[in-house]
C-alpha cells in the first residue's frame, strides 16, 4: 500500500484477499491515464488510440479500457474476438478494432458486438464482403498492409488492386494500417523504408485515415505519426525509447510476501539442482512467488551467473538458486541482523526497480513480464481521488 497518497485511493480490488495472497499487485490507473495523455500530446494532431490486448497487457482489460475511456480515448485495439467482446462490455460507444482478423465463420459476431476487424488477407476480405452483401450490415473495417513485418497484412500489390473500391460510397474501409518492424531502434534503416512505403500507400487511399505507429513509433517524429497512433505497453509504463530514459510513469508495483528467513553455513546450496553455493555464512529470505506467478525461471541466480534482484527495505537483494514454481530465495546477508521477518514484503517491480530492468534479468522484454503476471496476487487498483 506504499503507493497510496493524498492524490490516490483504492477504487477496486481483485483476486484473493491481500492477507491470503502470495503477493500484492498494485496498478495505478491514474498513472496509466497520464501516460495516455502524454502520448496524445506528443502525437497531436493525430488521434491517440489505445491497444488493450492481452488482458490490457496483463493489468486487466476492463479496468484499463474503462479508465482510458474516461481520460478521453475513443478508439481501442484488441487481439481477438473474445477480447473485443470484453472490451465492448465496458466501452459501449467506442470504436473497437480486432487486430488478428476474422476467424472463418465469425462475421456475424462482429456485427452483433459492433466490432471492426483489421483485415490483412484477401480471402478474409472476400468472406467479409460476402457477409456484408448478404446481411445488410454496414461492415466497416481496417485494412492491414504489410510494409516489412511479414507477419499479417496484404501485400502492397494487393493493396494497389483493392484501392479502386474507394470509388464506391460504401467501400467500408475506415482505417489503413501497417506496423513498424524496429521502431524501438530509432536509427534502424527499416523505419524510414516503411515510412516511405506507407506514404505511397496513403496516396492510393486518399480520404482514409492511416495508422503506422505503435508506442515506440510515436517517438520517431511527425512522418511516422499519420492520423492515428496505437500505443499499448507504453501506457502501462514500459519504456518505448529503450536507449533513453523512460518518458512514461510507472504503473505497476509488485510485492511478494516473505514466508521464511533462514541461515545457511558456508558451502551449502539453495534450491533445485544445487546451482548456487553460499560463499559465506548467509541469510536467505524465501518469498512466495515463482514461475507459476509469472516471474521467469531464467532470472535465477547461480554460481556461474548472477540473476535478478528484489528490494527489501529499499536494498537490492540478489535472487539465488533456481526460481521454482511457487517460491524463490533472496540473499539478505548484507541487511542488518533481524531486520527482515516472516510476513514482510519484497518488491519485485516498483520503488525504483522498473519493469524493463526486471525483464532484462530474465532475458526478455517488459511486454512479456506484464502479460505473464499471475492470478494468485491480490490486485489493488488505484486512481486519482479527485477524478
Amino acid at each position: 500500500m506504499d503507493q497510496v497518497t493524498d492524490a490516490t485511493q483504492v477504487i477496486s480490488m481483485a483476486g484473493p484477499p491481500a492477507e491470503e495472497a502470495c503477493g500484492i499487485l498494485t496498478i495505478d490507473l491514474a498513472a496509466l491515464a497520464a501516460n495516455w495523455q502524454a502520448l496524445r500530446a506528443l502525437a497531436t494532431p493525430a488521434e491517440c488510440a489505445a491497444v488493450v490486448k492481452a488482458n490490457g497487457y496483463g493489468l486487466g482489460l476492463e479496468q484499463v479500457a474503462a479508465r482510458l475511456q474516461r481520460a478521453g480515448c475513443r478508439t481501442f485495439f484488441v487481439a481477438d474476438l473474445s477480447e473485443g467482446q470484453r472490451a465492448r462490455s465496458v466501452l459501449p460507444e467506442a470504436t473497437i478494432y480486432v487486430l488478428n482478423g476474422i476467424p472463418p465463420g465469425t462475421c456475424p459476431v462482429y456485427a452483433e458486438h459492433r466490432l471492426q476487424p483489421v483485415i490483412g488477407d484477401v480471402s478474409e476480405l472476400a468472406e467479409w464482403d460476402t457477409f456484408v452483401d448478404t446481411s445488410g450490415w454496414s461492415g466497416e473495417f481496417a485494412l492491414h498492409v504489410n510494409t516489412g513485418m511479414n507477419r499479417l497484412g496484404i501485400t502492397v500489390e494487393e493493396a494497389v488492386g483493392i484501392a479502386p473500391r474507394l470509388s464506391r460510397p460504401e467501400h467500408g474501409i475506415t482505417l489503413l494500417v501497417s506496423h513498424f518492424v524496429a521502431s524501438e531502434i530509432p536509427s534502424h534503416p527499416r523505419n524510414q523504408e516503411q515510412i516511405l512505403a506507407f506514404r505511397e500507400l496513403r496516396s492510393l487511399f486518399r480520404g482514409v485515415p492511416a495508422s503506422l505507429s505503435n508506442s515506440s513509433g510515436i517517438f520517431l517524429g511527425a512522418s511516422a505519426i499519420c492520423d492515428l497512433v496505437r500505443p499499448g505497453a507504453a501506457l502501462c509504463g514500459v519504456n518505448p525509447t529503450p536507449t533513453l530514459k523512460n518518458p512514461m510513469l510507472p504503473v505497476v508495483d509488485l510485492k511478494s510476501r516473505i514466508v521464511q528467513v533462514r541461515s545457511i553455513p558456508f558451502g551449502q546450496t539453495v534450491g533445485y539442482d544445487a546451482t548456487w553455493t553460499a560463499r559465506r555464512a548467509s541469510r536467505i529470505a524465501v518469498i512466495s512467488t515463482g514461475y507459476a506467478d509469472g516471474y521467469f525461471r531464467s532470472a535465477s541466480g547461480s554460481d556461474q551467473k548472477p540473476g535478478g534482484v528484489a528490494l527489501i527495505a529499499g536494498r537490492r537483494c540478489p535472487i539465488v538458486g533456481r526460481i521454482s514454481m511457487d517460491l524463490m530465495a533472496l540473499d539478505i546477508t548484507d541487511l542488518p541482523e533481524h531486520s527482515v521477518r516472516r510476513g514482510d514484503f519484497a518488491t519485485l517491480i516498483g520503488d525504483g526497480l522498473p519493469v524493463d530492468e526486471v525483464a532484462e534479468f530474465a532475458g526478455t522484454i517488459g511486454y512479456e513480464v506484464l502479460t505473464s503476471l499471475g492470478r494468485r496476487y491480490a490486485r489493488i487498483y488505484l486512481d486519482d481521488a479527485h477524478n
